[in-house]
């Protein structure tokens, strides 16, 4: 009779650890900062048509780092979620919150009843006003392990440096202008190398929009403001 292989239930949670880790490790970093009129969201993304930064509802907006495919899925999961949501109830039961809560289920079964792990962390980000009360950053990781963040964030190859770049130097009331040279300026600080604005994906979710709150930055933008 054969014996059945066994691997320790810590080891097999280390080497999944590890695996998605250097998985996420090989992508683009991407940033957002709150500033006084909303949340900027800057990465960096050579490719002009895949982009790691949309919208799924109203007032929220969704980042992803790591495997495209998988996060985009995740992504087209959040818009249904949130369509359905708010189709059944209200639009204001939509939220960051309850979105990230329910990431954080979908992504913690997966790394512990399947084989594969997704190899992605996102973040799920919500501009306050017009009856919302105040901005939310929830970051979710590989493990489903979710965390609830204040004025900045990161995911991406190099999390810790950029969070820890982001802490020296953030401060409150940013303008626009101010975050985004303070997104770019971590980016480039932490990959020790500048990023070309063509190579920059920027949205924003502006608080004191009446309708639609999210808005990519097209490249004239991001030069303009890169000046």
């Amino acid at each position: 009779m054969a014996i059945p292989f066994y691997v320790a239930p810590e080891q097999l949670v280390q080497d999944k650890v590890e695996y998605c880790r250097k998985g996420i490790a090989k992508s683009k970093s991407l940033v957002v900062v709150e500033f006084a009129d909303g949340l900027l969201l800057t990465g960096e993304n050579p490719s002009a048509s895949l982009n790691k930064t949309s919208e799924v509802y109203d007032r929220i907006a969704f980042a992803g780092a790591g495997k495209y495919s998988e996060f985009e899925n995740l992504r087209k999961a959040a818009i249904r979620y949130a369509d359905l949501k708010g189709y059944a109830y209200s639009r204001e039961d939509v939220t960051a919150k309850s979105l990230a809560n329910a990431f954080s289920q979908l992504i913690g079964d997966i790394f512990t009843q399947q084989m594969k792990p997704l190899e992605v962390e996102i973040l799920v980000v919500e501009v306050g006003g017009a009856g919302r009360v105040g901005n939310h950053i929830f970051h979710i990781l590989y493990d489903g392990s979710i965390s609830d963040r204040q004025h900045f964030a990161a995911i991406g190859g190099q999390t810790m440096e950029l969070e820890s770049s982001l802490a020296e130097h953030y401060r409150e009331g940013l303008s626009l202008a101010e975050a985004f040279r303070l997104s770019c300026e971590t980016i480039a600080q932490v990959e020790k190398r500048s990023v070309p604005p063509e190579h920059l994906e920027v949205a924003m979710l502006d608080a004191g929009a009446t309708e639609r709150t999210f808005r990519r930055l097209s490249d004239e933008e991001v030069r303009r403001l890169m000046g």
